[in-house]
């Protein structure tokens, strides 16, 4: 299973990522983009993207209103940075190999 990435929204100044930004991991591994990444925004995906591959969004805490995306927060501290925070929408695409 592969998972597709996308940024749903930005609070603040994020100097990496604009709404609708998307990026993959195929085959569990493989970090897919034609965008920079942040590695603030990817600490954040890190805990989660293989477990997303097995369990539900719903199963470890990470489902908004859509059971099947899972939803997770780049850490940082807009107040006090000056800088940008983005939240990702992470999907489940099933690949047929």
């Amino acid at each position: 299973m592969d998972l597709k990435i996308r940024v749903v929204k930005i609070t603040g100044n994020c100097p990496v990522y604009q709404e609708g930004d998307q990026f993959l991991i195929k085959n569990g591994y493989q970090l897919t983009s034609q965008i920079p990444l942040c590695m603030h925004a990817l600490s954040a995906l890190i805990p989660f993207y293989n477990a997303l591959r097995f369990a539900e969004p719903g199963d470890i805490g990470l489902a908004g209103k859509e059971k099947n995306k899972a939803y997770v927060q780049c850490p940082d501290a807009v107040e006090f940075t000056a800088g940008g925070t983005a939240i990702f929408e992470i999907s489940m695409i099933r690949s047929d190999k």
